[in-house]
């Protein structure tokens, strides 16, 4: 396990929970330590569009998740809503890189305003105000001006949005390989090593 880079992957409530758990794979495959936060909405969100049988137990969740993706010991660890001593909760020990897939309008406007009504926002906030890289893939369509308004403020504030909007031009197979093209671009954003899509002119 590559104990030096650390991700904190966090999971809302809008559709494409596929692009999260897959990224998730994709993390531990690379050998990160990942830090997971689930929303009450995500975990519903995974059962009603996967085949998986989320436990509703934290602790549970952890060892289910770690053994379906075959994590390290200690690799992997999900932090509850209200864990305020988490190391995601403070700048001195958050990691340098946070991901949210997919990410909710909700989470888009309470990030956007600085709420911090949960560990997930409280999560994005110590990732801005300690200029640190935080990623935010939106799967939301049409998007409404409030939604359009908080995106720009978010980018203005360091965060890149990356909606889930796959490209076709691969010619794509599969859902899988849709899912693949989302999940590879923010890999490359994090600068972690991918061999799920060619970048533009690589073979």
């Amino acid at each position: 396990m590559n104990e030096e880079r650390t991700v904190t992957l966090a999971m809302t409530g809008a559709s494409g929970a596929q692009y999260g758990l897959r990224l998730l794979q994709c993390l531990l495959a690379a050998e990160c330590r990942v830090y997971l936060l689930l929303s009450s909405a995500a975990e519903v969100v995974i059962r009603t569009e996967t085949e998986l049988d989320l436990p509703s137990n934290l602790e549970e969740q952890q060892i289910f998740l770690s053994q379906r993706y075959g994590a390290e010991d200690d690799q992997l660890m999900l932090f509850g809503r209200d864990d305020w001593f988490s190391p995601v909760a403070s700048g001195s020990s958050s990691p340098a890189s946070m991901v949210i897939c997919p990410a909710s309008g909700g989470t888009l406007s309470s990030i956007a305003t600085g709420a911090s009504n949960n560990l997930i926002e409280r999560a994005a906030d110590v990732a801005l105000k300690e200029r640190r890289q935080l990623i935010l893939v939106p799967r939301e369509t049409p998007y409404s001006a409030i939604h359009l308004e908080n995106m720009l403020k978010l980018t203005q504030l360091g965060a890149v949005v990356l909606p889930a909007s796959p490209g076709f031009y691969m010619q794509p197979d599969s859902v899988e390989a849709l899912i693949d093209f989302v999940v590879a671009r923010i890999l490359d954003q994090l600068g972690i090593e991918q061999e799920l899509m060619p970048r533009w002119g690589e073979e």
